[in-house]
């Protein structure tokens, strides 16, 4: 358990450096860049989403920087286990002198990695799509990859903070409104309001071009409404807000309680509130990762 409070401490002073969710941590960013072209062919070999194996390798080490992760090239915080017949090293966790697993490079980790999520106890994980990022997160916490409760929503931070989702589609390009051909929508997206907002819910496929296309926005514009990159990807039931969002919650919801899977922008866009002003509401940091059972102020 000290080990692994060690290395969450870690993960948290270096994901909470920045001074706002624009300005990212250039340890972060460095680690990305550097082993970004082994987790997309990961991808590739084993079916495991690029942004997870990118996610978990900046939270179990640390952004590289952990104990672990400098002396035995351990990157996911995998253990022995019996099946284990390679060089080994200790450290307090869940208990005194657990074993851990040690590698000659940080690569044979990522290797060790993806091999070790093809086990049958992950087997449901493969069912999800290789973009559901969110699933995958959710997943690896029930699976029991960790014991953290906000395991979840750690790793669905850090991908939306460093727009890491973007490796699970390396050879997507958003299509311009421009180039759309001005046809009529034969199957419109019903416009509901809530929160006093107007809103539409995202279909299988939909980008944020295809919305601004069909309502006649542009997309900057639209993906401004919703607080993301125009590449942001959408999943089937997401919302989608048309309008800005609001400075806080209508009357009756002041609170929220985070739950698994959450992250501060999508308990900004249930809610139909400006993200920004969800941090100041509660005077965090812009880049804080929600905990489940966190109390959150909403006005």
């Amino acid at each position: 358990m000290k080990f692994r409070y060690l290395v969450t401490l870690l993960f948290l002073i270096l994901a909470l450096a920045p001074l706002s969710a624009q300005r990212k941590n250039k340890i972060y960013l460095d680690y990305i860049e550097q082993y970004k072209s082994i987790a997309i062919k990961h991808q590739k070999q084993y079916g495991i989403p690029a942004s997870i194996t990118l996610a978990q390798g900046l939270l179990e080490s640390g952004a590289g920087r952990s104990e672990l992760a400098r002396k035995s090239n351990n990157h996911f915080g995998i253990k022995c286990h019996s099946d284990w017949k390679g060089k080994r090293v200790y450290h307090d966790d869940d208990r005194k002198d657990d074993c851990f697993r040690k590698y000659d490079s940080p690569e044979d980790s990522f290797d060790d990695h993806a091999k070790f999520l093809k086990r049958p106890r992950y087997a449901s994980l493969f069912e999800l799509k290789v973009t559901d990022y969110r699933g995958w997160a959710k997943g690896l916490k029930q699976c029991g990859y960790a014991t953290d409760r906000s395991y979840a929503n750690k790793l669905i931070q850090t991908i939306e903070l460093y727009e890491l989702y973007q490796y699970d589609r390396p050879k997507f390009k958003p299509i311009r409104v421009q180039d759309l051909p001005p046809v009529e929508v034969e199957n419109p997206h019903p416009v509901y309001r809530s929160w006093g907002l107007l809103y539409i819910e995202a279909r299988n496929g939909d980008t944020f071009e295809s919305i601004a296309q069909e309502f006649g926005f542009s997309a900057k514009k639209l993906a401004g409404y919703n607080e993301v990159p125009r590449d942001y990807p959408l999943e089937n039931g997401d919302i989608v807000y048309l309008e800005k969002k609001k400075k806080k919650a209508e009357k009756g919801y002041d609170y929220t309680v985070v739950r698994s899977g959450d992250s501060m922008h999508s308990i900004a866009q249930r809610y139909g509130i400006r993200l920004k002003n969800l941090y100041k509401m509660n005077k965090l940091p812009d880049d804080y990762i929600p905990s489940v059972g966190d109390r959150l102020k909403l006005r």
